[in-house]
C-alpha cells in the first residue's frame, strides 16, 4: 500500500489516470484486496468482515474460482448448517468458505477446532456481515490462527487502484456499495437502498438482538440520518425518540455491530476520556445521509478515510485510527488521522469555500500538524501558510 501524503500525488497516480482508467457500470470488477486475501489464505485462516452487500460473497466466489474443489456453506441455510455442525463437507475440499458463521453458538471454539485438525492443504475463508472484530477479546481462542480483512464499499481510491474512473457525483448520490454504484439505472439504485434498509431491520437486527420496540429503533435510525457530521448527544436523541439515553446508545451499538454506521470519536491521548465525549456518527452507505449535500461529502470522506485506516491496520500492521478534533471552546476539525496515539494529519471538508477555516488554521498554527482543507468545487489547488487546499476529488482518489 502506498503511503498517503497530503502534499503529494502518488507517483503512479497520474500515469494510471492517463493510461488505465475506464468507466465501469453494471459489470463485475476485481476488488483491490483479492490478491492480498489469496496470499493470506496460504498462511492462515482468513476472516473477511464487512457490511451486508459490500461484495464479500462475490469476492469469495472469485477467489474460489482458483481452486478445484470448493465447499461454500452458509450458516443461515438449514442444509448447510447441518453440514457445518457435523464437519461433513467433501473430504477433497481445497477451499472451505463459511459464511455467517458468527451466528453459531461458540463459533470461535468451533473454528479453532476445525483449524487445528484440518488437513494442511485445506484453506479456510470465513465471511460475515456483522463486525467479526468486535468479538475479539482477551484470551481469544482464535489468536494466532487468522488474518482479519475488512471489505468496505467501493471508494474512489479503490476504483483508481484497479484502473476504473471514479465519479464523485455518482458516489455522493448512490454511495459506494457495488450494486447501486455500478447500475446503469438510478431508480434501481434507489430500490436497492430501500430493500437494503428493510432487510437489515427485518432480518439482521431482529436476529442479532431481542428488540422489543422496533419502531423506536427505526426512529433513532432516521434521526441519525439527519445528524451526520455533528457530535451526537444520546440525551437529545432520547428526548426526540421518547426512550432512555442508554437505549439510544444500545441501538447505535447494534447499528455499529451490523456495519450500518460507525462512530468517530474526538481525539484525546486519554482514550477513556475520549470515549466519554460525544462521537460523530457516519454511515457506510453515503446514500443514506439526509443532512444535505455537504454532509454527504463529509460522510464520503469519513468512510474513505476509515477504509484507508483498515488498509493500514490489516496489511501493514500500523496502529492507525480515525478521529476528529474538538476543544472545550468547541473549535472543531472534521477528521484526524492518528497513528500510535499521535495525530499524523488533519482534514477539513468543504463543498465550496476555499478560504481556510479559522478552526483549521488554529490547530495548524498551534500544533503544526500536516493540514489539508478539501474543497469539492475548487478551481486551483494551492498552499497557504503551510496548509494545503486540495480538490476533494483528487484527495479521495489518493487514499490508498
Amino acid at each position: 500500500m502506498e503511503n498517503f501524503e497530503l502534499s503529494t500525488i502518488p507517483h503512479n497516480f497520474a500515469e494510471k489516470s492517463r493510461l488505465n482508467r475506464k468507466t465501469v457500470h453494471n459489470s463485475q470488477m476485481e476488488r483491490a484486496q483479492k490478491q492480498a486475501i489469496i496470499s493470506d489464505l496460504n498462511k492462515k485462516m482468513v476472516l473477511l468482515a464487512g457490511p451486508r452487500q459490500a461484495g464479500k460473497t462475490t469476492l469469495a466466489k472469485e477467489i474460489a474460482s482458483g481452486f478445484k474443489t470448493v465447499s461454500y456453506l452458509n450458516y443461515d441455510r438449514l442444509e448447510d448448517r447441518k453440514i457445518i455442525q457435523q464437519e461433513a463437507w467433501i473430504p477433497q475440499t481445497e477451499l472451505l468458505i463459511l459464511d455467517e458463521i458468527h451466528k453459531m453458538p461458540e463459533w470461535k471454539n468451533y473454528l479453532k477446532g476445525v483449524y487445528d485438525t484440518k488437513k494442511q492443504e485445506l484453506k479456510i475463508l470465513v465471511t460475515g456481515s456483522a463486525r467479526l472484530d468486535i468479538y475479539r477479546q482477551a484470551g481469544d481462542s482464535l489468536a494466532g490462527r487468522y488474518f482479519l480483512h475488512h471489505l468496505l464499499p467501493l471508494s474512489p481510491a479503490e476504483l483508481v487502484s484497479v484502473g476504473v474512473e471514479p465519479e464523485l457525483e455518482r458516489f455522493l448520490e448512490r454511495g459506494g456499495f457495488p450494486e447501486p454504484y455500478l447500475t446503469q439505472n438510478p431508480i434501481d439504485a434507489k430500490r436497492w437502498r430501500q430493500q437494503y434498509v428493510d432487510s437489515l431491520f427485518r432480518e439482521d437486527i431482529l436476529s442479532l438482538e431481542n428488540v422489543q420496540n422496533l419502531r423506536s429503533m427505526q426512529l433513532v435510525f432516521e434521526l441519525l440520518r439527519r445528524r451526520v457530521g455533528s457530535p451526537i448527544s444520546y440525551q437529545s436523541i432520547s428526548e426526540d425518540a421518547l426512550i432512555s439515553p442508554n437505549t439510544v446508545k444500545k441501538y447505535i451499538e447494534i447499528f455499529e455491530a451490523l456495519y450500518l454506521v460507525f462512530r468517530v470519536t474526538p481525539y484525546s491521548k486519554n482514550i477513556a476520556r475520549s470515549l466519554l465525549k460525544e462521537p460523530k456518527i457516519y454511515f457506510f452507505d453515503v446514500g443514506l445521509v439526509e443532512s444535505g449535500a455537504g454532509y454527504r461529502l463529509e460522510n464520503l470522506f469519513a468512510v474513505s478515510l476509515l477504509k484507508y485506516v483498515f488498509l493500514k491496520i490489516d496489511y501493514e500492521a500500523e496502529p492507525y485510527a480515525l478521529q476528529y478534533l474538538r476543544t472545550k471552546e468547541k473549535q472543531e476539525v472534521d477528521f484526524a488521522l492518528v497513528k500510535a496515539g499521535e495525530v499524523e494529519q488533519i482534514i477539513e471538508v468543504k463543498s465550496n469555500d476555499s478560504t481556510i477555516s479559522q478552526e483549521l488554521s488554529y490547530f495548524h498554527t498551534k500544533y503544526r500538524f500536516k493540514t489539508t482543507q478539501a474543497v469539492q468545487h475548487l478551481k486551483h489547488e494551492k498552499t497557504e501558510n503551510g496548509i494545503f487546499i486540495r480538490k476533494a476529488e483528487n484527495l479521495l482518489n489518493e487514499l490508498q
